[in-house]
């Protein structure tokens, strides 16, 4: 396309989608900015069933830009208990390691059981053994993780384990051609993002336009003057998918195809005739609002090195036990016994000798298979409880495929195949940047060796792939994988062709993150649950975000108000944990007091019997 051809394009598109958001903006401008107290916004009763204001801050409407949320992730509870609960935490992923954080912040002894033999769950990391770093998943910070930036601020991480990337989402096509979002304008959003839309020369001039015309008309303009009315189409939104909710008022496949889709996979692993519309209009809403919100950061090295390992200090330093290689085999509790229903969890039974450990407070942090598998069968006499089984899961491939060139290096074969000396800390050749392709099986890749190179880089090696496939991939064998993923990457990078494979990985994940189809919304379990000592985490339970980073850790900061919340006071959990273990023993004193005394025999008598 020549230059004065693009011009007219992108002044069209410009227009298209200024004049859409002007009409659209003055039909849902509000008459008056007071709410009526008869009429709550669906944000309002989201916060029903909470106790502490601090789970409160995480849900809801305000709760997305919400800044604050940073400062209150980064100094911690801000309260210290006067009673000492003793609290078990089954599974050491994010929210399990954060809620452990807040809770021995708050003055209470905590230990940790995890599966594995590593912390993170699906952030997880590790080293084979020939110190290879190994995944599960591309893991990629948004601008608007506000919660887990503050986390690593708190632990001292964030400002020299994350790299942040140009503010560009770039797309790779076949045959090497780039299309991109380039929201680099001088003004922020929603103007930056109006001209990343209008400029891509991922989508053509009609797709363009039908694209301006859909957005134009969306939630999303209505939120630039009632964020809350916005925010409420949004969450309404649930039930129907994003093509469906796309195609409704003049959205096109082309768009979809060329560039929903690889995003709707990056997000959630599924396309848009499968990921519910309230998944990525909620992402897409922050994009709008907030210019962050769309700026990349990757960390420099490994999870477990980037992440992890400063928040198991911050936990060691505060008496934290992190038991790993513990399985939880079963949740000990009481029924009533009048109606069969679980009243309490007394504590957990681990590993394959069931070795019992006593708690006033358990915390489930796992994910939607651990915590099916953990939960007894009597707790789905509760609703919410039994509502966690209707959760479905996505299956995913990890694969890495280490090269001796540089893959992404575009065009430049010298470059391409120039491995030699020290190129660390980024200097090596390549896109140092998130790639997306809706020209291959994999939804979103990325070159380590670059974007990651501080313990991803190998000096005399070159490119460091990692991709993820969904579904459509997870059955094939992991050697059938590896030959998919190099021979799609020679698609998207022909020149790639002359480069050799010296390494490679696959992980497999059956069930990876909860499914974000329509409809599954309203399954996902609040922090507190019907069992007043017992408490669920993880980024699958209710929160205002989706199965992500961001999510796991807005969960264990909720789960830990929520304990907080109640450790105190004559009702509260210490006073219960208290009452009832004294009416256990006076039980028990009871039953051996009543016990009739045995028959006493002769010795010689036993002995002649």
């Amino acid at each position: 396309m020549g230059n004065n051809t693009r011009s007219r394009g992108f002044t069209l598109v410009t227009a298209v989608v200024a004049t859409m958001a002007i009409s659209s903006c003055s039909a849902f401008m509000p008459k008056s900015t007071s709410r009526s107290s008869a009429v709550r916004s669906l944000s309002d009763t989201a916060t029903d069933g909470f106790t502490s204001d601090g789970a409160k801050t995480q849900i809801g409407n305000d709760s997305f830009l919400n800044e604050d949320l940073m400062a209150r992730a980064q100094n911690g509870p801000g309260v210290v208990n006067k009673e000492k609960l003793k609290i078990g935490i089954v599974g050491a992923g994010l929210a399990g390691m954060i809620a452990a954080m807040d809770l021995a912040d708050a003055g209470h002894q905590v230990e940790m059981f995890e599966l594995r033999p590593f912390v993170g769950g699906k952030v997880s990391s590790w080293q084979d053994k020939d110190d290879n770093h190994i995944e599960m998943g591309l893991h990629v910070f948004f601008g608007c993780y506000y919660n887990l930036f503050g986390i690593m601020k708190r632990t001292g991480g964030f400002d020299k384990n994350l790299r942040i990337k140009d503010h560009v989402h770039t797309f790779v096509n076949d045959g090497g051609k780039l299309g991109a979002l380039d929201f680099r304008f001088p003004i922020g959003a929603p103007i930056s993002g109006l001209a990343a839309f209008a400029a891509t020369e991922q989508l053509g001039i009609e797709d363009k336009f039908h694209n301006a015309v859909r957005l134009g008309t969306s939630p999303i303009v209505r939120a630039l003057v009632d964020f809350d009315g916005g925010m409420d189409m949004v969450r309404e939104l649930d039930d129907i998918t994003f093509t469906e909710w796309f195609t409704q008022l003049g959205g096109k496949r082309g768009s979809l195809d060329r560039m929903w889709d690889p995003i709707a996979y990056a997000l959630g692993f599924l396309d848009c005739d499968t990921i519910s519309a309230r998944a990525m209009l909620t992402i897409f809403m922050l994009f709008a609002i907030r210019t962050e919100a769309s700026v990349l950061r990757m960390l420099d090295g490994s999870p477990q090195t980037g992440l992890h390992d400063p928040i198991i200090k911050y936990l060691e330093d505060r008496d934290v036990k992190i038991n790993l290689s513990s399985p939880c085999r079963e949740l000990v509790h009481d029924l009533d016994p009048e109606t069969g229903l679980p009243t309490r969890v007394r504590g957990i039974k681990i590993g394959a000798k069931n070795v019992y450990h006593e708690f006033d407070t358990v915390i489930c942090a796992l994910d939607v298979p651990g915590i099916k598998k953990v939960l007894p069968k009597s707790f789905r006499q509760y609703d919410m409880f039994d509502k966690i089984y209707e959760l479905e899961t996505v299956p995913i491939a990890t694969v890495q495929v280490r090269f001796d060139g540089w893959v992404t290096e575009l065009n430049d074969d010298a470059r391409m195949m120039d491995i030699s000396g020290d190129q660390s800390d980024g200097r090596g050749g390549g896109i140092d940047n998130l790639l997306y392709s809706a020209d291959t099986e994999f939804s979103c890749f990325a070159d380590l060796a670059v974007t990651s190179p501080g313990e991803y880089y190998k000096e005399g090696e070159g490119s460091l792939i990692q991709a993820v496939f969904d579904a459509r991939a997870t059955k094939r064998s992991q050697e059938q994988l590896v030959e998919d993923c190099i021979a799609q990457l020679h698609k998207v990078f022909p020149s790639s062709s002359k480069l050799n494979c010296t390494w490679s990985s696959v992980v497999k994940l059956g069930q990876s993150l909860y499914r974000e189809a329509p409809g599954q919304d309203k399954f996902r379990p609040k922090q507190a649950t019907p069992i007043s000592n017992f408490f669920l985490a993880g980024s699958y339970t209710y929160q205002d975000y989706l199965d992500s980073m961001e999510g796991a850790t807005r969960s264990g900061l909720m789960v830990a108000d929520e304990v907080i919340a109640r450790a105190d006071g004559p009702n509260g959990l210490k006073a219960m944990s208290v009452k009832l273990q004294a009416e256990a023993k006076a039980e028990k004193e009871s039953s051996v007091e009543k016990e009739p005394e045995k028959e006493k025999t002769l010795f010689f008598a036993a002995e002649a019997a």
